[in-house]
């Protein structure tokens, strides 16, 4: 079953290649589209003014720090969240604003404008963005809905700055920060030494949509699949993946932190986890 799944997975990335490489070697001049449909500049403006009127103004960090006198292992978490979110929309805003004054004729096309135009007219995450973004392997539209959904959760955390019942693990740039915010806050609150901390994680039988309120210590998460396999609520262990479902989502998994000497080892398995389905140095 698993080299079926691997089979699928395999012929549906070739798929995908093969028709962006045939995308990809279609004329890109202005009058390619001779049929009278819309012209590259064309496709490339209207996908550029709705990017640009959909995406939300940056984090106040200056507002934001004089509503919170909290500065917490999470509460630090949000703002190093919301900091890296202000560069990556900056710089999604400054260039296509560029680019639509490169459209207008009011400024030259530089090579970077021209690699923004192509990247947007194939759907593409241009790399001046992804420079400053999180591991994606998403075309641009997908990616700019997560991206969305990313702004939107960070608003509504910095609102109170308390912990979201469920947090969202895969929608942060550096989740490795807000897992070390888990041992840092158990560490204070328990006094114990942040050195000798690690994690533990339990899977739940709920899903994200079942929690009114967060634990009293650590944090339950969501957003994590598993490839090659899946989780059996039932049995509460590791199964075998169902046909044709290549990456089942998770439920909600409760990290806590412990002192070493009392973490539990016995029948558990270290999972690897990575940002993307291309692992490598994602994990």
């Amino acid at each position: 079953r698993r080299v079926r799944e691997a089979v699928v997975s395999t012929q549906s990335t070739g798929s995908e290649n093969l028709f962006r490489t045939v995308l990809e070697m279609q004329p890109r001049d202005s009058g390619a589209s001779g049929g009278g449909g819309m012209t590259k500049e064309e496709k490339v403006k209207g996908l550029l003014d709705e990017i640009l009127e959909r995406l939300p103004e940056e984090f106040n960090m200056m507002e934001m720090a004089g509503r919170t006198e909290d500065r917490s292992p999470y509460t630090v978490v949000a703002f190093q969240e919301c900091e890296r979110m202000n560069i990556l929309t900056s710089e999604i805003r400054r260039s296509l604003k560029e680019l639509d004054l490169g459209l207008k004729g009011e400024l030259t096309i530089s090579n970077e404008m021209e690699g923004t135009m192509n990247a947007v007219f194939l759907d593409k995450v241009p790399n001046n963005w992804t420079a400053r973004a999180y591991p994606s392997v998403l075309p641009l539209g997908a990616w700019f809905a997560d991206l969305l959904l990313r702004i939107k959760e960070l608003e509504s955390w910095t609102t109170d700055f308390a912990l979201p019942n469920v947090v969202w693990l895969a929608g942060f740039f550096n989740p490795q920060s807000f897992l070390t915010a888990i041992e840092q806050s158990t560490a204070r609150k328990n006094e114990w030494p942040l050195d000798r901390m690690v994690l533990s994680v339990d899977v739940t039988k709920k899903w994200k949509e079942d929690f009114n309120s967060p634990p009293r210590e650590g944090s339950y998460v969501h957003g994590l699949f598993m490839e090659g396999a899946r989780w059996d609520s039932q049995s509460g262990m590791i199964a075998d993946s169902r046909l044709k479902e290549l990456t089942p989502a998770c439920p909600v998994m409760f990290v806590k932190a412990c002192t070493v000497d009392r973490q539990e080892t016995k029948n558990m398995y270290e999972c690897p986890v990575y940002k993307t389905r291309e692992r490598g140095p994602t994990f």
